[in-house]
């Protein structure tokens, strides 16, 4: 449920009964127990404008707030702070109800909306590696959020799949004739051998070039090879997607090449327009302001990456009837897209009611504080890392339990996968981040193993207890009211995590939930002979709320849970 909503309307009413005008009520969670379970701070602000008193202002206000039904409590804190309780009996109510609803009681958008996100983008000549892995994770994470929230989401997989190299390695792969397909195991290999061959052979290297002409102007046979090629370096990604359980397909793949027959039409309809300029022979939009232009068509004819994406966004916005369109990329690339979505804008191929984000993300380093590598320096491929946080995973916990051979390579691929995803979506996206195995699987912290061992407990109560329960919750004390109040507060976090492109805000959630639920298990006894039945029922279905919520929120992370650890 949208709590912070009820609170808002509950306390924007008592400002109408007070005969005070004011514009948004914003309730926050409260930063310590003993201030409540929220707070309204807005009092400060509004004192300013009327040039009131703050104190006085919200005495003013507190008789008309509503203490007979959400609402306990209220009290006036330091200069003007109203601290807000809610009933226990209300909270229990609500919790019964997200209990037995499918969804926990988060609805869907009132007005969905068409969200595309284009995310992963790997590079066609080259096996995925970590630099793809924070553009997936964070993407797919993004995606299947706006998916459970109501919205349509089309996923887009921008590949680079049209351009001078190309010609180069569809030479290369027709010199490998039947072997082509071996040799592209390694794509950093057959990559490298082939531009030795480019380098160093002119013959080749005029082949490749002419291959280029052919391609672009639909000749058959290159068009067949470079098909071939596509189609194994897509095969490569959609192993790693396997590993990762990514949920982008074959059909999700939007090429440079899907947008090829329309970028003349971009020029065309920018001049028509008035917006392009020639400037050392380049095509190039000025944006008021701004001495850099868009560079959109080189001197040679050639179009460039600006171009590509103009046509992409006029192709989202009007073809898929996207209303908001979010690119997953690096954040080296801002200054890009703030030009691009700027020209999209003012040329109209995007109108203005159309939402366009760059969602960036900072750079993984090691644990020297540099860009992670090898241990040679070299790039560090995907499809290895994801093995060995596998390898790792299974050390972790082979002597947690006895565990068949089959058990714990099923068990140590979902915590190995878990343990890379939540790591990454654990923290601020703008932010580097610091690889660190260690961390990544420890059972302390925030870490996607500390997640799957809260859940693994709760689900080992239920085996214990072994019966039905009863679904009437009773809250008991501060820490049952503190853990109600926790999981009513899913949906507000979720529609944050959505409005803010912010991952970070589910793990958080998660990390407190579990935390908070660790304490109540400590504290409040659930299987022991002493607890009757009703407390019992009580507790058992406050712990199966804890569960369902830590499933529901991993599962939106795309991360699995497990039964046992």
């Amino acid at each position: 449920m949208k709590l912070k909503s009820e609170i808002n309307c509950i306390i924007k009413e008592a400002f109408q009964k007070a005969g005070i005008e004011i514009q948004t009520v914003m309730v926050t969670e409260a930063t310590k127990p003993e201030f409540g379970d929220f707070q309204f701070n807005g009092i400060m602000s509004l004192a300013k404008t009327l040039k009131k008193n703050p104190r006085e202002l919200a005495q003013k206000l507190l008789p008309h707030i509503d203490l007979t039904g959400v609402i306990a409590k209220v009290e006036v804190a330091g200069p003007g702070f109203i601290n807000v309780w809610l009933r226990p009996s209300w909270v229990a109510l609500k919790c019964e109800e997200a209990l037995q609803d499918e969804r926990l009681g988060v609805a869907k958008h009132e007005n969905p909306i068409k969200v595309v996100v284009d995310y992963s983008g790997p590079n066609m000549a080259k096996q995925m590696h970590v630099g793809h892995l924070r553009s997936t994770i964070i993407g797919d994470t993004l995606a299947n959020l706006l998916v459970y929230l109501g919205d349509e989401v089309i996923r887009q997989n921008h590949i680079g799949d049209w351009g001078t190299q190309f010609g180069m390695l569809i030479a290369y792969l027709e010199e490998q004739g039947s072997s082509g397909s071996g040799s592209l195991k390694d794509l950093e290999q057959f990559y490298k051998e082939a531009k030795v061959r480019f380098d160093t052979d002119i013959s080749f290297a005029n082949k490749a070039r002419e291959y280029v002409v052919k391609i672009q102007s639909g000749d058959q046979h290159c068009l067949n090879l470079w098909q071939k090629f596509i189609d194994i370096s897509l095969g490569h990604c959609e192993d790693v997607y396997g590993k990762l359980c990514i949920k982008l397909t074959r059909e999700d793949v939007k090429a440079e090449s899907f947008y090829n027959e329309d970028l003349p039409n971009v020029i065309e309809d920018l001049i028509a327009q008035g917006l392009l300029k020639e400037s050392d022979g380049a095509q190039c939009v000025f944006l008021e302001g701004e001495e850099i232009p868009v560079i959109v068509q080189k001197g040679d004819g050639g179009y460039l990456y600006a171009t590509t994406d103009l046509a992409a966004l006029r192709y989202r916005a009007n073809v898929l009837g996207a209303k908001r369109i979010c690119y997953v990329v690096d954040a080296r690339q801002s200054e890009h897209f703030r030009q691009v979505f700027t020209v999209a804008k003012e040329s109209g191929f995007v109108s203005k009611e159309v939402r366009l984000e760059h969602v960036a993300f900072g750079t993984m380093m090691d644990k020297s504080g540099r860009p992670f590598k090898t241990r040679d320096g070299g790039t560090v491929k995907l499809v290895d890392l994801l093995d060995e946080a596998v390898l790792r995973a299974k050390e972790s916990i082979k002597d947690k339990e006895n565990l068949e051979p089959e058990e714990l390579e099923n068990l140590a691929k979902i915590i190995g996968i878990g343990a890379v995803k939540y790591a990454d979506l654990s923290i601020n996206r703008e932010s580097n981040y610091v690889f660190d195995w260690g961390k990544m699987l420890s059972f302390e912290g925030n870490t996607s193993l500390y997640m799957q061992y809260a859940y693994a407990r709760i689900q080992s109560i239920f085996r214990r207890f072994g019966k039905e329960i009863k679904r009437r919750i009773v809250i008991g004390d501060e820490i049952e009211h503190r853990l109600g109040v926790m999981l009513l507060r899913f949906e507000d976090m979720l529609y944050r995590a959505a409005e803010d492109t912010a991952p970070h805000h589910i793990t958080g959630y998660l990390y407190e939930l579990a935390t908070l639920f660790t304490r109540f298990y400590e504290q409040n006894p659930i299987l022991k002979e002493e607890v009757c039945e009703e407390t019992q029922m009580s507790r058992l279905a406050l712990a199966q709320l804890t569960g369902r919520t830590i499933k529901e929120g991993l599962d939106i992370l795309g991360i699995e849970v497990v039964d046992r650890i």
